[in-house]
């Protein structure tokens, strides 16, 4: 094989996204010396991808539930049952090669840790975790979708092909979550992570020793401030460390960091995906929230939470003050400044203060959703 990082047997550029930016200035040096790395979270943006796709073609074939629209559609409802099918395939292999990558027995899920992580491919064939508890391992909660059989059973072309997938494809029935029931049949939860899996990552991201911090979901568990993770590379120690603010090397753009800091859109994403468990497992499945706090919540509470320590950024607390400035104080006091608030690029992961881009409106703007939904 050659030096390089892949993902799934694709190539991918090792100085590229979160999980690049996440495990520093290590990424070159695994390829220099002949290592390889299997990237999680190309892997989970796949099988997102999958359910995005998915999700789409089953708006197109529900458009057709009425009579007038189902003539309407009555020539393109096979090529959109066709794409259902494609990618509730992708989707379930996609989530099969997590746990078994190529059919080689290498598993993206530490099983001791309870959590997810990239795996190191050494050149003697040997592999092992690179047990950095970053964003990383939470992505794979994105990817989750509900197929509720009443809307399955209107698509025979998709339910027969579906049910040959599950008889006929070895393990498949063991990917797909089919606990719930309703009135009409079987439901069925598509996810990357299961119900005990879920549990389990819970435990560090709802930690405020760890991912959890008062204003959001770090990106970097708080657990590597004073546990930072180091590999030696041909006798040369490479690390991460826990960095809540602006990123200390300039190797990544220098006030890039996804070391520690908060950011809206992973956030949000995280947040849709807690109320999609939500969705499927209703209120009988709690978790403690925070962890040690001995409250346990559904997991939409768990969202409103994480929500509402978002907003919270934004909004002026007792003192008046608000989090996103900081120590500005021409921002936090003068009256021709302090209500005029900036939407900056990510936040601290332990104060909330705005740092990066002040005007990223693009994804920060996000918040406006989370107080119509949930409140300051």
């Amino acid at each position: 094989m050659a030096a390089g990082v892949y993902v799934e047997g694709d190539f991918a550029d090792g100085q590229a996204g979160l999980g690049a930016e996440a495990r520093g200035e290590f990424a070159e040096a695994i390829e220099l010396y002949g290592q390889s790395l299997t990237q999680f979270e190309a892997t989970s943006d796949r099988a997102e991808e999958a359910r995005i796709l998915s999700e789409l073609a089953w708006t197109h074939l529900q458009a057709g539930d009425s009579t007038t629209a189902r003539e309407r559609f009555l020539d393109t409802v096979q090529a959109y049952e066709d794409v259902a099918s494609k990618f509730f395939e992708h989707f379930v292999y996609i989530t099969r090669a997590t746990n078994n990558r190529g059919g080689l027995g290498i598993s993206l899920w530490d099983e001791e840790d309870g959590f997810y992580y990239d795996v190191l491919h050494l050149p003697d064939g040997n592999h092992s975790f690179m047990k950095v508890r970053s964003m990383v391992g939470l992505i794979p909660l994105f990817a989750t979708e509900t197929l509720e059989p009443e809307v399955v059973d209107c698509h025979p072309g998709f339910k027969r092909r579906m049910q040959w997938f599950l008889d006929h494809v070895p393990d498949v029935p063991h990917h797909i979550e089919m606990t719930q029931q309703s009135e009409q049949g079987v439901r069925r939860l598509l996810s990357i992570v299961s119900r005990r899996k879920l549990l389990r990552i819970a435990r560090y991201l709802l930690d405020e020793a760890e991912f959890l911090s008062p204003h959001g979901i770090r990106a970097l568990s708080k657990y590597h401030a004073e546990h930072p993770y180091t590999l030696t590379v041909n006798g040369q120690p490479y690390r991460v460390d826990y960095e809540p603010a602006e990123s200390t090397t300039g190797l990544f753009g220098g006030n890039s960091n996804w070391r520690g800091p908060v950011w809206f859109p992973l956030n949000f994403l995280l947040i849709e995906a807690l109320q999609r468990f939500h969705y499927y497992f209703g209120d009988d499945l709690k978790v403690e929230c925070p962890r040690g706090s001995g409250e346990m919540k559904s997991l939409w509470d768990v969202a409103g939470d994480i929500s509402r320590r978002l907003t919270s950024i934004f909004l002026p607390r007792a003192d008046g003050r608000r989090p996103v400035y900081g120590a500005t104080d021409v921002f936090q006091s003068d009256p021709h400044w302090r209500d005029l608030t900036l939407f900056f690029e990510y936040f601290h992961g332990d104060n909330g203060a705005g740092i990066g881009a002040s005007h990223q409106t693009g994804w920060t703007g996000l918040v406006a959703k989370l107080l119509q939904q949930s409140g300051g």
